[in-house]
């Protein structure tokens, strides 16, 4: 969730738990397949909270899963304090397979699960670095969007939702226990990022008396056939519950926040906290799926972005109208319908052909749209993935051309193309639950970058524009490493943004609060994009005239969410020559 420039968000339900992958099994002997064992995780894990349940698998009889806890997960510290042995117990029982028994696809799902696992057992060590809370991207903000689209298959579903709207004070009440303990170890938000995370959460409890979760509700009431009587009943309930339980929870978080503003020991990046250079790099990693270093990354990124300045100076050299002609563009589509529409059909020589989806577009409520990200898809369940919602942020998103090309990033071919392709391919269960958010907001992000050119405009004109946003984003890039990692100050940040001819003081201070408020973000975006071009020249180098383009993004769908070191090492396994 980002655009003085702010960039769009796939949310993934399970950011609502600890990250954590937590098995039984303990020993180094097994009686069950691979196969089993995988199943065996995705289940455990999946049912670990109900938000993850109902998200993940629509219908979960299917599954073998008709008996569960409603629970929103568990936050509290006896809980954190057993991620550890868990991810040991999960690892150790992972590497009792023999590696060299397996099929392809099970290597693939074993090199993927081994980095999961001991990427999050690295980053266990540091429990009081990672933030739930943020102005955008916090769990407050996004825990009412999915209260918003939890969809009624059945009566049972909208008892398990009132159920989780009533446990929300208590699973806040260990959000901000965790927070207490952060301020005591020295590690609290700077009071800066606070206020944004207390004004996001008096943003939701504005107008309580036309709430959108009551209107949400009524909505989703309406598709079951319910007799009149229970229909009151229920309304009444989630009302009653609303105002009695989950907007409390949300004034006792703004009271609790309140008095720990003040507690924060570090206003500037992560770098400044004791190991928190340490921390960063493993955050980086967790979120890129890159293995360079830190430095390597940074020069990476301006090398980059020196290129796509030059290449823009010189179509500038060219077409001296070139810079006025995409400052006034004048470029428009009617709708969001009409704009993914269009997309479809502009991708099919470069892309695998998608099958028939829905996809409803809905929009974020006007009390919401400062805290939320321009546009974000919401990921289909693994068993309904035809069925799929994007929310546009009206604040930020029009029917202008970044309009169509955040669409483009959220719709096709981006993060809806890309999730329901991958499902296609049969990406493992398994592997639907872990986040590389290197591969999934690189793959947009790149596809962001490609859009420009499905847009209809003169080629050196979307080659500019394209340029232009990539280079852009790539100075997020650079001062996320610069003031998290390099230790920043906000004169480092007024310097460096001046050299590209940024000096507004007022704009960079906001860029620098974003940057701030989630370490790493915009990392994921940028330093993937840029993974998948050198995937891109790579495999382009290895096949010569047998490259193909649109075999190309196949292999990457087939091979799905992994660290680029891995999706690199499958790349020729899976990928089919032309003939």
């Amino acid at each position: 969730m980002k655009r003085t420039l702010l960039f769009q968000k796939h949310i993934f339900p399970i950011l609502l738990t600890l990250t954590i992958i937590i098995s039984s099994f303990t020993g180094c002997t097994h009686k069950e397949s691979f196969e089993d064992f995988t199943h065996s995780l995705f289940l455990e894990e999946v049912s670990s909270n109900t938000i993850n349940l109902h998200y993940t698998i629509e219908n979960p009889n299917a599954y073998g899963i008709s008996m569960y806890n409603v629970s929103l997960g568990d936050f509290s510290a006896e809980a954190r304090s057993r991620t550890t042995s868990d991810l040991r117990n999960s690892l150790k029982t992972l590497t009792s397979y023999p590696y060299l028994t397996l099929s392809t696809e099970e290597k693939l799902t074993y090199d993927v699960l081994e980095d999961y696992l001991n990427t999050q057992l690295a980053l266990a060590d540091y429990p009081l670095y990672q933030e739930p809370l943020s102005g955008s991207g916090g769990l407050q903000m996004e825990l009412p969007i999915l209260f918003a689209e939890y969809k009624f298959n059945s009566e049972q579903d909208v008892k398990d939702y009132l159920k989780l709207l009533s446990l929300t004070n208590e699973y806040f009440a260990d959000i901000i226990e965790f927070e207490k303990e952060k301020s005591a170890a020295g590690l609290f938000m700077s009071d800066t990022i606070c206020q944004t995370v207390i004004e996001s959460c008096e943003s939701f409890l504005e107008n309580p008396e036309k709430h959108y979760l009551l209107a949400t509700f009524e909505n989703r009431l309406n598709t079951l056939n319910l007799s009149e009587k229970k229909y009151k009943q229920y309304k009444d309930k989630n009302r009653q519950i609303l105002q009695q339980e989950l907007f409390p929870a949300y004034e006792t978080m703004i009271f609790e926040l309140e008095a720990l503003k003040g507690s924060g020991k570090n206003n500037m990046g992560l770098c400044h906290f004791p190991n928190g250079s340490d921390y960063y790099t493993l955050l980086c990693y967790s979120y890129t799926g890159c293995e360079d270093t830190i430095d390597q990354l940074f020069r990476k990124i301006e090398l980059q972005r020196m290129q796509d300045l030059i290449t823009s100076a010189n179509l500038q050299s060219e077409d001296s109208t070139i810079v006025s002609q995409c400052t006034y563009l004048e470029w428009e589509m009617p709708d969001a319908a009409t704009m993914l529409n269009h997309l479809k059909k502009e991708i099919q020589p470069s892309f695998p052909t998608p099958p028939t989806t829905h996809c409803e577009i809905n929009y974020v409520e006007p009390a919401l749209e400062e805290y939320l990200a321009p546009a974000f898809y919401i990921v289909a369940p693994i068993d309904n993935y035809l069925d799929n919602c994007i929310y546009i942020n009206n604040a930020y998103v029009t029917n202008d051309l970044y309009g169509f090309t955040t669409l483009a990033h959220e719709g096709y071919p981006g993060h809806l193309y890309q999730t329901v392709m991958s499902y296609e391919y049969n990406l493992p269960e398994v592997r639907t639950i872990l986040n590389y958010p290197g591969y999934v907001e690189g793959w947009a992000t790149y596809i962001e970058m490609m859009s420009f050119d499905y847009a209809g405009l003169e080629e050196n004109l979307s080659t500019m524009l394209s340029l232009n946003q990539a280079a852009t984003l790539s100075l997020y890039a650079s001062s996320d490493i610069g003031l998290h990692y390099y230790g920043w100050s906000k004169e480092d940040m007024y310097a460096f943004w001046s050299g590209f001819g940024i000096s507004d003081t007022e704009t960079i201070d906001k860029i620098t609060q974003l940057i701030l408020s989630e370490p790493g973000n915009y990392l994921k975006y940028y330093v993937g994009y840029l993974e998948f071009l050198s995937l891109q020249d790579y495999a382009r180098t290895l096949l010569g005239d047998e490259f193909s383009l649109k075999e190309f993004h196949r292999t990457i769908l087939d091979i799905g969410p992994a660290p680029f070191a891995i999706l690199e090492k499958y790349f020729l396994e899976y990928y089919s020559p032309q003939t």
